[in-house]
């Protein structure tokens, strides 16, 4: 996996030269844009569906450019009577908020029906491919074999198909992964652009770790100072901002009765930025508080949770990690980049917060 994300960067790299040498030496790139819809995109489709969906890959990025994943976003989240979220979310009545209720047939809400009977169709239309070769084991073989052991079994839902369960897990790893890995990446570079001394800090380590080569899983692993600037990236911007559990019995905290079945919203940037746990400078970025690692980042580190934490921690938190670090490395190892002065620092919250208004970078190549 990690050479095939080495891969998917070393193009865009490239791409990148290639403008920077046609602009004169320096080129103003919107990076949120170049990572989510170029990079990373073209990375999880090719590692979850191999060359039948990449084929098709015009098609998804048409398909989540006009609904900005609300197609995931409403699926978890819109429920009918929610008329609470309305309140709590100022723009929920804004077409582009995944909060808008996902039941009433207004126009973007026919557009998003739409767009999932594509995607599902195109899906369901790879795996009939698949069905009749034999194929490598990516994401998508290992999804097929699990859906077939799992619908063997007594325990599966009556209510959900083989298919369902097949295209809801495509889905959710695509959509799901890679606009988190594309958001947190777009916000790491953005605050290295704006802290010039970790981003020389951070190049100089890669430079030393990889010399002229390429990086790869033992020298990723290596790579300390980089690691403490992407988890410092993911305290300050995490990549999901909610973390909701079901309390599965009457609870007693503190003076607060929380009955039986009733959801709790934990709201992670506040559990990260709280100055009694971080110190004073906890809203300013400060990779040196994860020198010690996670354990010595704060005197309490359970409040760490951009990979949500306990049972349900995110499964893929190591193969997100070791994607950050290769695009962040290969970057550094090739451009020094400074924020463009049209740069404003509006964070807007959809299925994670993003840049209100995307991260244009002007870089040059590193002599």
């Amino acid at each position: 996996m990690v050479s095939l994300m080495v891969d998917s960067t070393t193009t865009t790299v490239r791409s990148w030269e290639s403008r920077i040498e046609g602009d004169g030496g320096m080129a103003g790139i919107n990076i949120d844009l170049e990572l989510r819809s170029k990079l990373i995109s073209r990375y999880y489709i090719k590692s979850l569906f191999w060359k039948q969906l990449h084929q098709r890959r015009r098609n998804i990025l048409e398909a989540e450019n006009s609904s900005r994943c609300d197609v995931m976003s409403r699926g978890f989240i819109g429920i009918p009577g929610s008329r609470w979220l309305c309140i709590f979310f100022d723009e929920c009545w804004n077409p582009s908020c995944g909060f808008q209720r996902r039941y009433i047939p207004t126009k973007n809400n026919w557009e998003i029906w739409k767009l999932e009977k594509e995607i599902n169709s195109m899906i369901l239309k790879v795996v009939k491919e698949r069905a009749a070769a034999n194929y490598e084991k990516d994401l998508l073989q290992m999804i097929l074999e699990g859906a077939k052991s799992y619908g063997d079994q007594e325990s599966f839902p009556s209510d959900v198909s083989l298919d369902r369960f097949i295209v809801d897990n495509c889905k959710a790893i695509y959509f799901a992964s890679h606009e988190t890995t594309a958001i947190t990446a777009s916000w790491c570079l953005m605050l290295l652009a704006a802290n010039q001394e970790w981003q020389a800090r951070a190049r100089a380590e890669v430079l030393e770790i990889c010399k002229n080569n390429l990086p790869d899983a033992d020298m990723l692993r290596n790579m300390k100072t980089l690691t403490m600037v992407i988890q410092e990236t993911m305290r300050l911007y995490p990549p999901v901002v909610f973390v909701i559990r079901r309390a599965l019995q009457d609870l007693k905290f503190k003076d607060i009765t929380i009955p039986k079945g009733l959801n709790i919203q934990i709201p992670i940037p506040i559990a990260q930025q709280n100055p009694d746990q971080w110190r004073p400078d906890a809203h300013q970025f400060n990779p040196k508080r994860f020198a010690k690692g996670i354990l010595g980042s704060s005197t309490s580190p359970s409040d760490y949770m951009p990979f949500r934490i306990g049972a349900r921690i995110c499964a893929g938190q190591h193969f997100a990690m070791a994607e950050l670090k290769v695009i962040v490395s290969l970057i550094l190892s090739k451009f020094s980049f400074s924020l463009s002065p049209a740069y404003h620092h509006p964070p807007r919250f959809g299925l994670v917060v993003q840049p209100g208004n995307g991260v244009c970078l002007h870089n040059r190549r590193v002599s």
